[in-house]
């Protein structure tokens, strides 16, 4: 196809391709293979390719994140595998590869480059990993050898496994798979005849919990326990209990623990779990733990004589922290460790010695790792853990450590401008070094935001209030920008100064964007997180518009040009905020609770809501729940409203968005409903819809905004 600059080229040249020569075939020859592939044109294509690539963090960067996450440190201290999560355009997954760093020369390379993987852990002598993955479709156990780095299939499985734990002699793994049962029914059905299409057959439902999030509804059936040789085989399942048993942990060679609740009332009380002893000789299950609260992750001592837990005495509220304790490997002796503790007891790990234990812990905004000694005194070792939260800046990371005479820690560490890279540091906090830049090809040539923390004192009783602001680049501090409030979900649940590809992409656009540890928050101790109990959404709200506040005072933002959205916990309190002021101009729910009483009836977790939440039942005591339904003040909302929801979430069901829509549309207030397809209720499960859902909440916004307004469209249609 001629172009517009072909035809001038070829004219051009017309006086020289006709004179009468020799070489004149040759030369016509050669020009028209020179138009024909563009070498003429290549000024002109030069030009258009010398336009500079946006600075920001447009959408399409979302897809060039990747960040380390899992990082396994081999038992002599020189070898971190890790699993290096990127996005796949084509898959439009977040997929992780196994990779090896090598400590002592930072060599960092694939180990496993053609199978997706999750889930590696070292062989007691360090020369194999076991790592899950998929084959055609299928899951799949597999052992990699460092050395070679040659893979091969252990077993090849119907469902996922989780919890592949080594015996302590390298012989045989153990893990839980779901196991199916045999489906009730109060009638035999017909057989149809060949070839017809009849209707499948009815499903009975006799379970309490019949469906949940990101699981759908369930099958009949449970998990249990297996053990598995490590050179393969057949899977030996070792329980076959109604109830489900997880996480197993060799005691011995011939001994495991495992978590659950066997109890016949169990799903009454969704939180109780025990640890139970199974003996692999006899099958025989014993309950090491009785109490009424849950207990579990249980984590045995080097020497065996000891096991490690955590767990509460459950005086059912809404939230309770994690304490530490210990038993003697036949059950006796039960005792708290280090009751002092302010935190509550995350990720926890033996250290080398069996003096001490490595426990991760939120800590006032961040996750921090600390080592507790069996005489219960307290240490930090390193903080500033986290960054594998890729969408919000949710406090998420983990850490391993070897067992050599000096001990070192991987651990991910977290970053307000990257996510997640590789981090090591020795049990004495000492030598902290980063090993990766796994983002090194993008981020140094964008602009991202810079992060800013303040603190301020609620409105509502003077308590400090921690949160963050991101700058958009080139920030002034005129009081001219847009601002976004972005609420965190849980509601118990800490956010941090991490990365979140949802905050640069707000902060890109031009938003000064804010988020919040208002009171029920974790990390900042169980009487700030209970603050919340018995009246959620409530005094929050304070907390947040301080926040507010703050940044108007700060001149940061125009206070006309304020919005707020949230998910989840923060996707009730959104709505709860419209119903109390109409200083937003816009706002997005994002899965939302609206009402609590369909909630505690319909919801996967309905029985925690209604024992431990709101400790009533919704049809004695409506009130109770009504209360604190943002249904119930809906006449009061003044403020466009968009909500988006995903179409499989059974956490804050679709019906609870649907429910807010109708009463709005009912209202004449403006707004929009938003369903994601196949979403379960992390609706940034995917690459694309974490992109969707950011440019659909500001494209909303951007409706409402002033200053991006033409004045016939200043007055919101209703």
């Amino acid at each position: 196809m001629r172009t517009k600059h072909h035809k001038q080229l070829f004219g051009l040249l017309k006086p020289v391709l006709t004179k009468k020569s020799k070489n004149i075939r040759f030369f016509q020859i050669i020009a028209w293979l020179m138009i024909s592939i563009g070498l003429f044109t290549l000024p002109v294509l030069a030009a258009k390719d010398n336009k500079k690539p946006s600075k920001r963090f447009t959408a399409e960067r979302v897809f060039d994140m990747e960040y380390a996450k899992d990082p396994q440190v081999s038992p002599d201290g020189k070898t971190i595998v890790y699993l290096r999560q990127s996005m796949d355009k084509m898959t439009d997954q977040d997929v992780g590869k196994l990779w090896s760093l090598d400590i002592k020369s930072g060599t960092n390379r694939p180990l496993i480059a053609d199978k997706q993987a999750s889930s590696a852990r070292w062989s007691p002598d360090g020369k194999s990993l076991i790592f899950t993955s998929y084959h055609m479709g299928k899951p799949e156990l597999r052992r990699v050898f460092v050395d070679t780095g040659m893979s091969f299939s252990l077993t090849q499985l119907e469902k996922g496994v989780s919890g592949v734990a080594w015996s302590p002699n390298g012989e045989q793994l153990a893990f839980s798979m779901f196991v199916k049962a045999k489906k009730p029914s109060f009638a035999t059905p017909l057989s149809p005849p060949k070839d017809a299409n009849w209707n499948e057959p009815f499903n009975v439902i006799d379970d309490f919990t019949f469906r949940f999030d990101g699981a759908g509804y369930l099958q009949d059936g449970a998990s249990q326990i297996f053990t598995l040789p490590v050179n393969g085989g057949t899977p030996r399942q070792v329980t076959f209990e109604e109830a489900g048993l997880s996480n197993p942990q060799w005691l011995d060679n011939n001994k495991l623990l495992v978590t659950g609740n066997l109890a016949e009332d169990r799903d009454l009380d969704p939180i109780e779990s025990e640890i139970y002893k199974l003996d692999l000789s006899d099958l025989s299950i014993t309950a090491l733990t009785t109490r009424d609260g849950p207990d579990s992750y249980p984590v045995v001592s080097p020497d065996g004589k000891t096991i490690a837990f955590r767990g509460y005495d459950d005086k059912t509220l809404s939230y309770q922290h994690n304490d530490l304790y210990l038993l003697d490997a036949d059950g006796s002796n039960f005792r708290p460790l280090a009751e002092s503790f302010e935190g509550s007891i995350g990720q926890t790990v033996w250290a080398p010695d069996g003096e001490s234990l490595l426990v991760l812990s939120e800590d006032y905004g961040v996750l921090s790792l600390f080592n507790i000694t069996l005489k219960g005194s307290v240490s930090k070792i390193v903080t500033d853990i986290g960054g594998t939260s890729i969408g919000r800046p949710y406090a998420a990371g983990s850490f391993s450590v070897s067992r050599n005479k000096k001990p070192v820690i991987a651990f991910t560490a977290g970053f307000s401008d990257r996510p997640a890279e590789v981090g090591l540091v020795d049990l004495k906090g000492e030598n902290k070094q980063i090993l990766t830049a796994l983002n090194e090809d993008v981020l140094p040539y964008l602009d991202m935001a810079l992060v800013e923390e303040i603190k301020v004192k609620s409105s509502h009783d003077g308590i400090e209030i921690e949160a963050w602001i991101a700058l958009p680049p080139d920030f002034k501090a005129d009081g001219s920008y847009p601002m976004i409030l972005e609420i965190h979900g849980g509601p118990y649940a800490m956010y941090g100064p991490f990365f979140g590809s949802e905050i640069q992409r707000y902060a890109a656009e031009g938003y000064v964007t804010v988020w919040v540890n208002p009171r029920g928050s974790t990390g900042y101790g169980e009487d700030f997180a209970l603050g919340i109990d018995l009246a959620y959404p409530g005094y929050d709200y304070d907390d947040l518009m301080t926040v507010v506040d703050a940044v108007v005072a700060k001149k940061y933002v125009a206070p006309d040009r304020l919005f707020v959205t949230g998910g989840s916990g923060g996707g009730i309190l959104t709505a709860w905020i419209t119903t109390k002021t109409q200083r937003f101009a816009a706002a997005a729910s994002i899965k939302p609770v609206i009402n609590w009483m369909t909630m505690a009836l319909a919801a996967d977790i309905g029985q925690y809501v209604r024992r431990h939440w709101i400790r009533a039942d919704p049809w004695s005591d409506p009130e109770a729940f009504l209360k604190f339904s943002p249904i119930r003040y809906v006449d009061k909302v003044k403020t466009p409203t968009l909500i988006m929801v995903g179409e499989e979430d059974y956490r804050t069901p679709a019906w609870e968005a649907e429910q807010y829509y109708t009463a709005l549309k009912m209202l004449k207030i403006d707004t929009a409903l938003i369903r994601v397809p196949g979403a379960p209720h992390y609706i940034a499960s995917r690459p694309s819809r974490l992109v969707g859902k950011t440019d659909n909440i500001m494209g909303w916004f951007a409706k409402y905004d002033p200053d991006k307004q033409k004045p016939e469209e200043m007055t919101p249609k209703p």
